[in-house]
């Protein structure tokens, strides 16, 4: 069995090979339960946890096991707020394959599942970028939506002026010929952007959908928990809304549980999954004016995917 760390994942992923793949998978059957996660003490929804996501299809069985703890970096600057590990087997004969640093992978797998979304949600014309958020996430989560649109401009928010200059670096180096730049007014950004991706720890909405242009694509990755939200009730009533995966969605996402609580929104009127689109089950983006949400919070699938062809490019 093979030992892949963070290095190795990084060296052996790129974005146009592991969208292809997430395509191909998501397009055909697979198993994958709700992903357990597991508080490990009662003093709050926002404290350590142990998360189980289990995964498997005609060629790999995978299981991804993460800890979360969110004090970590108070306690000691070598400390992450979170670790993870993907184990995969051989589906034919249960033989265990790799453990894979999945930390990385979630970076990359989490940025190109929004990635392929955007193909079928996004105008193709899409040429802004908003971009909300600064963390380890940030520039993935630009460089594979840079993949899929040929986009001019990307303008970065956060909250701290460092962060924002490291993220725009970050994405610089990896896309030279894409104009980066602070956001220094919100509403005009928001007003101009093509595509909106979020991907914060922010609890509240990060935006007025009132600025949102028709037309516009929205994708939310960073809140996983349901009382936490990136956008406001209007922009899901106002939005063609699509998933990950329900399973998972409807049972954390504050963006659609609020409005649910609320009594303006049902999940029945969610459009679909991922998958649908893949499979070509349903239709994507319907015509130009429409606002379009694609909400993430991650699946097993998605980790199987990106961690068995990590495996597989090994030499």
């Amino acid at each position: 069995m093979r030992v892949i760390d963070a290095d190795m994942v990084h060296q052996a992923l790129d974005f146009p090979s592991l969208i292809a793949a997430l395509r191909e998978t998501f397009a055909e059957p697979a198993g994958m339960p709700q992903r357990q996660v597991f508080p490990l003490d009662d003093t709050s929804s926002h404290s350590d946890a142990f998360a189980v996501l289990p995964a498997w299809n005609q060629k790999t069985i995978a299981v991804k096991a993460f800890t979360y703890f969110p004090g970590n970096p108070q306690k000691s600057p070598e400390l992450e707020s979170l670790y993870s590990k993907v184990l995969i087997f051989n589906r034919e004969t249960g033989e265990p394959q790799a453990l894979v640093d999945g930390t990385s992978v979630t970076y990359w797998r989490t940025a190109a599942v929004s990635a392929l979304a955007s193909q079928y949600l996004s105008r193709t014309d899409a040429k802004h970028l908003l971009l909300f958020g600064t963390g380890r996430l940030a520039s993935f989560m630009a460089l594979a939506h840079a993949c899929v649109r040929q986009l001019d401009t990307i303008t970065v928010w956060g909250r701290s002026p460092e962060k924002v200059d490291k993220t725009i670096s970050a994405i610089q180096a990896g896309a030279p010929q894409i104009k980066v730049k602070a956001c220094d007014d919100l509403p005009r950004a928001v007003a101009e952007a093509d595509i909106i991706s979020c991907a914060t720890g922010a609890p509240a909405p990060l935006f007025d959908t009132a600025w949102v242009s028709p037309g516009t694509h929205v994708d939310l990755v960073g809140n996983h928990n349901h009382d936490r939200r990136e956008c406001d009730s209007e922009l899901v009533v106002k939005a063609e809304v699509y998933v990950d995966a329900m399973v998972n969605v409807f049972a954390e996402a504050g963006e659609l549980l609020i409005p649910v609580s609320e009594g303006v929104f049902e999940l029945s009127q969610v459009k679909g999954e991922l998958a649908d689109l893949c499979r070509g089950s349903i239709s994507g983006r319907q015509d130009e004016q429409s606002i379009t949400l694609f909400k993430s919070v991650g699946t097993a699938l998605a980790d199987l995917v990106g961690a068995q062809l990590v495996f597989e490019k090994q030499d």
